[in-house]
């Protein structure tokens, strides 16, 4: 394909002089000055607010002043990586692009089409006095990527219109109408090491190899939680032998289920066969358990040179049953549609010094009154183990409308233009939505957008006739509200 066929047109020219601008995550300012200096050459009024969010409004055709207003709104940040032997300076440099087929990609480095081709969109109808539609609000947030900062530090008010389109998602013929909230709850333990029994023999326990995802979109998938896994066997050991911890590095990022956990652990050494059968019973259930999701799934025991110190008796019964106790995975599934609705997710149990056990959870809802419910469900269990608990602010999730005017139309439109259903949809994770819907009450949202694959990293790729999808379909929602 070549690039004079890229349709449509306007749009794909925008693309091409938003990838010239740098705009790497928390440092927009190029990408600022360039929006500002865009929508005050159109003769249009420019807004930036103290967050750097960019506001550009554009009049109503000539006899649709009376619809209501509709925002636009995309993020115009980008993720910024490339790879090892590639030469590249996000600060300075331009994204060289490429044709492969059906698909945009970049050299080298990510496209940026998350959301640079959002950005697009909004600039082209911006440019484009054909269009008929009723007054607009073209929002461009910062610093989505890395934290939604421009989506949290933006003031009621900025924005004035009813309804909001999110051009932000990533399979077209998807709407997306509820995102979640979420937050972590963050556990402490602390206690004075106290020398290994005599008698001990120690043992090195190592989960890996599982399948893990993002604690949110995949937490339905019934992929196992490594950390979970290595707690099971705590618990038994502690039963049945006294099973003693000396040091624990379990999981990783908040926002991941856990692939690997690993634990240095002690028993009386008359123990220690019985505690290999215990192992392997484990490993058989486990793979039993989840057959189809953890192929790779692999259970190592070992021996190991002993440690000078293991946990108090007392702490070590608490943790071990809190964190057998805790709650993970789906808490509750949407009444409205096919979605998780409240989860949590056991993140990392780390020993991160002596005497100091820190413990990593998060919880999310569509609601932020199942998501305090969910949170504080964990903080009680580690609590009564004894622990210093926080739960922190977190992030609004986005419940969805069952009566939203702009989803009816929304998908009226996509089956006058396509011939058929477009799913609709929410997600387990964090949407910009979210925050809007805290700061502006009763905003009629949608989000869709262009299919993209591999997005943060590469191999990031825009499926080049679904951009034309997603533009007729924006442009007939906009004739049509």
């Amino acid at each position: 394909m070549e690039k004079t066929e890229l349709r449509p047109a306007h749009v794909f020219e925008m693309f091409a002089r938003i990838n010239a601008v740098p705009r790497p995550s928390k440092r927009e300012e190029k990408m600022i000055a360039f929006l500002k200096d865009f929508g005050e050459s159109l003769g249009l009024e420019t807004l930036v607010d103290a967050a750097g969010n960019v506001l550009i409004r554009k009049p109503a055709t000539l006899g649709m002043e009376n619809r209501p207003t509709i925002i636009l709104q995309s993020h115009m940040d980008m993720v910024c990586e490339k790879n090892a032997d590639v030469d590249f300076d996000f600060d300075k440099d331009a994204i060289q692009t490429y044709i492969d087929g059906e698909w945009m990609r970049a050299k080298g480095t990510t496209l940026g089409a998350d959301d640079g081709i959002g950005c697009a969109m909004e600039m082209a109808i911006l440019t484009d006095d054909t269009i008929k539609h009723g007054p607009l609000e073209c929002v461009f947030t910062r610093d989505e990527e890395t934290g939604l900062t421009g989506a949290e530090g933006m003031q009621p008010g900025f924005m004035t219109g009813q309804m909001l389109i999110n051009l932000d998602s990533e399979d077209e013929g998807e709407i997306f109408v509820s995102c979640a909230g979420g937050c972590r709850t963050t556990a402490t333990f602390r206690f004075t090491p106290e020398a290994a029994p005599a008698d001990a023999f120690f043992l090195r326990l190592t989960v890996k190899g599982l399948t893990g995802g993002h604690s949110g979109d995949d937490i339905d998938k019934k992929r196992a939680n490594a950390n979970k896994l290595l707690a099971r066997y705590l618990y038994d050991g502690l039963k049945a032998w006294g099973l003693r911890l000396s040091d624990i590095q379990a999981g990783g990022l908040h926002n991941a289920i856990p692939r690997e956990a690993s634990c240095l652990v002690c028993i009386p050494f008359k123990y220690k066969e019985q505690a290999r059968v215990q192992w392997n019973l484990l490993a058989a259930a486990a793979q039993e358990e989840f057959s189809t999701t953890e192929p790779t799934m692999e259970f190592l025991l070992e021996s190991a040179d002993a440690a000078a110190t293991v946990l108090p008796e007392d702490v070590n019964r608490r943790l071990i049953l809190a964190l057998q106790g805790v709650d993970n995975g789906v808490y509750a599934m949407s009444q409205d549609i096919p979605l998780v609705e409240t989860s949590s997710n056991l993140a990392s149990i780390r020993q991160t010094e002596p005497g100091v056990i820190f413990v990593n959870s998060s919880q999310r809802s569509s609601f932020l009154s199942n998501r305090l419910n969910m949170a504080h469900t964990v903080a009680a269990v580690f609590e009564l183990a004894g622990a210093e608990v926080e739960i922190g602010e977190g992030y609004p999730g986005w419940a969805m409308n069952p009566k939203s005017e702009l989803l009816r139309i929304s998908r009226e439109q996509y089956v006058r233009l396509f011939h058929k259903e477009p799913v609709v949809r929410g997600i387990h994770a964090g949407l910009e939505c979210g925050l809007f819907s805290e700061k502006y009450p009763g905003l009629d949202m949608v989000s869709f957008g262009p299919t993209l694959r591999g997005v943060h990293s590469p191999d990031e790729r825009l499926l080049i006739p679904t951009v034309d999808m997603v533009w007729r379909h924006l442009l007939a929602i906009l004739e049509n509200v």
